[in-house]
């Protein structure tokens, strides 16, 4: 009866989250910009990996994020998996991290990860997963959710829907343009804004 309460509760979410996010493309209002929640743009929040261990997204500090929030409901969320996995072992040495947020139940997140096989770290969180994205001064509409972010914590791009190839294709290439010095921070957003 709680799962299907909590299912109920999920569908009446999602449909919410359509409307709204309906609304802020409408308004052309969809932005990675923090709105002062955030002290100078530095993403970090803390979670529990898959162990029960808290992890900060600070420790990965030096490195670019792609932190990804997901659900084991989610459709879009479990079709980019794959990718995201491909991602982090094809960039491991390029100073490219993925980070899985789930927004889930742990034990559904804890046996979905046997069969996933993650390669990347995966958090944990339900509601404060949703908590730490919106005090990260963006507002969470929906999954998957994905943040860009640079080595030194800044926030690049929020990107609200499925990950696809040629996306990650053009953040690999803004993430190097960044690395190397030929982009700073708003040529990166520039560079990612309609992603």
């Amino acid at each position: 009866m709680k799962k299907a309460l909590s299912i109920a509760l999920v569908m009446i979410a999602i449909a919410a989250a359509g409307y709204l996010l309906q609304y802020h493309l409408d308004k052309s209002e969809l932005s990675p910009e923090p709105n002062g929640q955030l002290a100078d743009g530095i993403i970090d929040f803390t979670l529990p990996d898959l162990d029960g261990n808290p992890r900060a997204l600070s420790e990965w500090r030096g490195r670019a994020l792609l932190v990804n929030f997901w659900a084991t409901w989610c459709a879009p969320c479990r079709r980019e998996i794959p990718l995201l996995k491909e991602t982090q072992a094809m960039q491991a040495d390029n100073k490219l991290q993925v980070i899985g947020i789930a927004v889930d139940y742990p034990e559904d997140v804890l046996a979905y990860a046997v069969d996933a096989q993650f390669n990347y770290p995966i958090l944990i969180g339900q509601e404060d997963a949703m908590a730490a994205a919106e005090a990260s001064g963006i507002e969470f509409i929906g999954m998957p959710f994905t943040l860009v972010v640079a080595a030194d914590g800044q926030l690049i791009k929020a990107h609200i829907g499925e990950i696809v190839a040629e996306h990650i294709e053009r953040i690999i290439t803004v993430i190097a343009g960044l690395d190397s010095g030929e982009l700073d921070l708003d040529a990166a957003k520039s560079a990612l804004s309609d992603l």
